[in-house]
């Protein structure tokens, strides 16, 4: 059995329910991991390993009584967004300091319910916006490591936790999760409740996490996935049975988008996404170009407007009271959203819309599209989170995506690859995404356990 701070998320499940581990001993090892790393990485805004160790006990004599959830005794993170009953939800914020909710958030509670154990909070940009967290990147301090999930991206990437939630309005979940090298999941704009998570944008704001493979990404979706009467925004479409269909995943017809992603690409990162076709093609993908339409051209702009728009109403009251306590670059963009006109707001709705149908036609052209989850590696910018242009599309129109691992870059830093697939076909893209898994076979371990000064 490899270290336990190694196990995904679906292995140490197996092995609690079949009693070859404690969830004690896991916890444990976790924690050990934690405090050796945390003073570096800075990935935790909040961890309470003696109520972490007391649920692990709780968990493990639990074991004896019978059948347990598919997350019994598996430790989570959760973005320091989510509402949890009794431990303190700031977003990282002046303005929440000291706010402990009395709730938990629906996603949090069915976590529980699942028989996770809620391990901390990991740290997020202000309010899951712009100005960059003290995060640090694992595979190299000097660049950034995303946003605005870079806590949840950075304790899974370095083995602090086997998955983590975080959030996407624009490109929150992928882009982090590419940046450090594991996987990031989005579903379709509502097949997750957003009940009890501090919102962006009403329009936008979509529920993700971080995990080490893809069975990990749908372990979490058949737990969170379904209706909640608390989210007016959630579908009532059935839940599929998503670790079913990755059992035996179908050749897949992959839909390669190049323009758009291959204008803004670094060659590095072309390089990489062509090695991928050629690979994925010959373990016997149908791989063929598919067309943007031109409605791409305005939606990333459009997307800003809204986002502004809608976090502006949000805060206003707190900004106009206070607006000393936010950070330079959410400061500005609610001061743009206040001062953005209800014409300017509708119209890139109405664009929007468009946008969003053209896409789902689109994205049902081929069982999954294709392209570089970011333009670039990360880049030794501290000054900003990183560009979400590849990510923001698909959370715009609401399309299901998942970034997957693809290699190593020339500066020793993650590359991945972004996989998209029509709304609600998530057991489609979930399928998709484990067979380029296993074709691909690549498996990144930042150098944490370097000595500092190597």
């Amino acid at each position: 059995m490899p270290e336990l701070h190694e196990l995904s998320a679906a292995e140490a499940a197996r092995l609690i329910r079949g009693r070859e581990l404690s969830p004690v001993d896991l916890v444990e090892s976790l924690l050990h991991r934690i405090d050796a790393l945390e003073p570096r990485l800075k990935a935790w805004v909040y961890l309470d390993g003696d109520a972490a160790l007391a649920d692990a006990a709780q968990k493990a004599a639990q074991l004896d009584g019978g059948a347990v959830g598919p997350l019994h005794g598996v430790p989570l993170g959760l973005k320091d967004i989510y509402y949890t009953a009794g431990i303190p939800t700031t977003a990282c914020s002046k303005v929440y300091a000291g706010f402990v909710p009395d709730y938990d958030a629906t996603t949090v509670a069915l976590l529980k319910r699942a028989g996770a154990i809620v391990l901390g909070k990991t740290v997020t940009t202000e309010f899951a916006c712009l100005d960059p967290s003290p995060t640090v990147n694992p595979w190299n301090p000097a660049h950034t490591p995303g946003g605005s999930s870079s806590g949840s991206a950075v304790a899974v990437a370095a083995r602090m936790c086997p998955a983590a939630l975080g959030s996407q309005t624009v490109g929150s979940v992928l882009r982090p999760a590419s940046y450090n090298g594991v996987v990031g999941f989005k579903p379709t704009y509502g097949r997750v409740s957003c009940h009890g998570v501090i919102p962006v944008s009403w329009n936008l704001d979509t529920i993700g996490w971080m995990a080490r493979t893809v069975e990990d990404a749908a372990l979490l979706l058949q737990v969170m996935a379904g209706p909640d009467p608390q989210d007016p925004g959630t579908s009532r479409q059935p839940v599929p049975d998503y670790l079913a269909t990755l059992q035996s995943p179908e050749l897949p017809r992959v839909g390669f988008l190049r323009r758009f992603f291959y204008e803004q690409a670094d060659a590095e990162t072309r390089r990489n996404v062509d090695d991928v076709l050629e690979r994925l093609s010959r373990a016997g993908a149908r791989v063929e170009e598919v067309t943007l339409p031109d409605s791409i051209d305005s939606a990333f702009e459009d997307q800003r407007v809204i986002m502004a728009v809608e976090a502006a109403s949000f805060h206003q009251a707190t900004f106009e009271r206070q607006p000393e306590d936010y950070q330079p670059l959410l400061r500005e963009m609610l001061r743009r959203g206040l001062g953005t006109g209800a014409v300017s707001y509708s119209r890139a709705l109405e664009r929007r819309r468009r946008f969003t149908a053209e896409m789902e036609q689109v994205a049902e052209k081929t069982d999954i599209l294709l392209t570089p989850s970011t333009p670039t590696p990360a880049l030794p910018d501290l000054t900003n989170t990183g560009n979400t242009i590849f990510q923001g599309p698909w959370t715009s129109c609401g399309l299901p995506a998942i970034t997957i691992p693809s290699g190593l870059a020339a500066s020793g830093l993650p590359l991945g690859i972004q996989l998209v697939a029509a709304p609600f076909r998530e057991a489609r893209l979930l399928a998709a995404a484990r067979w380029c898994e296993a074709a691909l076979d690549v498996h990144l371990f930042p150098p944490v356990d370097a000595p500092v000064d190597a």
